[in-house]
């Protein structure tokens, strides 16, 4: 009898794994980023089968994993309905069904602050992609494609094959379109190459009057370079990557922040150079956003000389192996711990900041899968692709009307430190930041269709994918296009998009935008620009 019922379990699993290593659908969406989960709700709520496949144990990325203070705050939010408002509505949905106060209210679109928990980011989320019967598929990290002349036959994962008639790379680092061969580029341009000003070196941070070299003449740690670059040329550094930290100091939710391993103090001697040079304190530590729960939301400071962001340690991330990222990944979450130990322990810091960040420590009811560390890595930038449109900082400023909109963007033009040089002749610059380009009341950023084309590679190179997240764009542009807010506009009208293709067996360069535009309408989405002010030319 026990060997008959073993017989019947072993036939069963091997039943259940055939089934998994083989599925089918009309889409497929390789990454659960904002985008990801945006363009596969909006696929299935057409009518249908979508597969969403996440190469990470963590749904959602960013919007499920610590960045709780909506950014939106700095975007035209009359222009960002559909997905993105339910969403919004949805998580106040959450907290006044349990009793407790609606943290914003997602019906008035001016520039208040929106924040949310990451637990209930993640329950709503869920729902969902629960509700539009999305089959969703974690730790499936790809390992190859096949191809059919120009299309995309099958995604392969180690454990499985997944075939569609069209498939969306909903990743921030373009891994599906990279492995399909459809061409694409990492870091800035020179500025000359999209007429775009603001692209090359950037200079904006004051220059620290420190010595960047030890002793023997070699970069001190958390110095990338002793040599800048040409200012109009373009490089192949990205902006900083960091954690988005979700902290408190509620003792009866409080866990104290892990002691990093290894700490070395002398990984910090640069900060402690600033700091004994008089260097303002304000211009070391991170951001902290209110959350609901009495909780923090740890950012990156984009004005500060140091803080969570490990500039120089993204470079690689693109094209790392799975055990790389994991590698690169550590790397991040080590240098954010020896950081928080630094700010709360060296004699350098003063006594009233290293008290301020030591009353801080993790969540004990957020990320509990991953010792309540955020398990998302903040990819502001990666691959980008090279398709059939080009959004450029003309795009933004200048030319913001399309033909062909799937969406509306409006986040300022914004990205964070791409280099610390240490100059030869004395002092350090942090480089690579461009401070918000926005209107200046209300803080917004410019509002500009996102063209159709933008998500669609080269029909010579691809037929059947659409990239809704590394979308074919500047490194200017994604300064602006880097956004959860955006990319969950754009995602959901690449959704139909893949939908629409989908049902009718067209290649996705073929898809007739009238029929896209009714559809998208349909679901909600804002095409027409609002008026727009007179645009600051910079």
């Amino acid at each position: 009898m026990t060997r008959f019922l073993l017989t019947i379990l072993v036939t069963t699993l091997s039943s259940a794994q055939t089934t998994s290593a083989a599925m089918k659908g009309d889409v497929v969406v390789y990454g659960s980023t904002p985008g990801g989960v945006c363009a596969a709700i909006a696929a299935a709520r057409e009518g249908v089968s979508v597969i969403l496949i996440e190469p990470t144990d963590h749904v959602g990325a960013m919007m499920t994993g610590g960045l709780s203070h909506c950014d939106s705050n700095q975007m035209v939010r009359s222009t960002l309905m559909g997905l993105f408002h339910e969403w919004h509505a949805r998580v106040v949905t959450d907290y006044t069904d349990r009793g407790l106060p609606a943290p914003y209210d997602p019906t008035v679109k001016d520039q208040s602050r929106w924040t949310f928990e990451p637990h209930v980011a993640m329950r709503v989320t869920k729902k969902m992609l629960d509700e539009a019967k999305v089959k969703v598929l974690v730790s499936e990290r790809l390992t190859s494609v096949g191809m059919d002349d120009r299309r995309i036959a099958s995604l392969c994962t180690k454990t499985g094959t997944y075939t569609a008639g069209v498939f969306v790379d909903g990743t921030y680092e373009g891994d599906l379109m990279a492995e399909a061969g459809v061409a694409w580029t990492i870091g800035r341009e020179g500025r000359a190459e999209y007429d775009e000003p603001l692209a090359g070196k950037r200079y904006p941070k004051k220059k620290m009057e420190i010595n960047g070299f030890d002793d023997k003449g070699n970069l001190l740690p958390l110095l990338t370079t002793g040599d800048g670059g040409q200012e109009l040329a373009g490089d192949r550094n990205v902006m900083t990557y960091s954690f988005r930290l979700c902290l408190t100091t509620d003792p009866r939710n409080r866990i104290s922040m892990p002691k990093p391993d290894n700490y070395n103090p002398a990984r910090f001697e640069i900060v402690r150079r600033y700091l004994k040079a008089g260097g303002d304190t304000k211009q070391v530590g991170f951001d902290l956003y209110p959350l609901p729960g009495d909780k923090r939301d740890g950012n990156n400071s984009i004005g500060g000389q140091f803080s969570l962001g490990l500039v120089g340690g993204g470079n690689e991330w693109h094209e790392a192996d799975e055990a790389g990222r994991k590698k690169i990944w550590e790397a991040h979450k080590q240098y954010t711990l020896e950081f928080y130990q630094f700010l709360t322990s060296d004699p350098a810091v003063p006594k009233h900041v290293r008290d301020t960040y030591a009353r801080l420590g993790l969540c004990k009811d957020e990320f509990a899968n991953s010792d309540h560390f955020s398990p998302t890595l903040y990819v502001r930038e990666s691959r980008r692709m090279k398709g059939l449109y080009v959004i450029s900082q003309r795009d933004i400023l200048d030319k913001p009307q399309k033909d062909d909109p799937i969406a509306i963007s409006s986040f300022p033009i914004d990205s964070h430190d791409c280099q610390r040089i240490a100059l030869k002749g004395g002092g350090v610059l942090n480089e690579g930041t461009i401070f918000p380009v926005r209107k200046r009341e209300p803080k917004q950023g410019y509002a500009y269709h996102v063209p159709y084309r933008s998500v669609l590679p080269k029909p010579e190179q691809c037929v059947n994918l659409l990239v809704p997240v590394a979308l074919s764009c500047t490194h200017v542009g994604m300064s602006s296009l880097r956004i959860e807010g955006a990319w969950m506009a754009i995602g959901q009208g690449t959704g139909v998009a893949a939908a629409v293709a989908a049902k009718e067996n067209l290649a996705v360069q073929d898809v007739p935008y009238d029929r896209l535009r009714e559809r998208l309408l349909a679901q909600g989405q804002v095409l027409d620009l609002p008026a727009q002010d007179d645009r600051d030319k910079k």
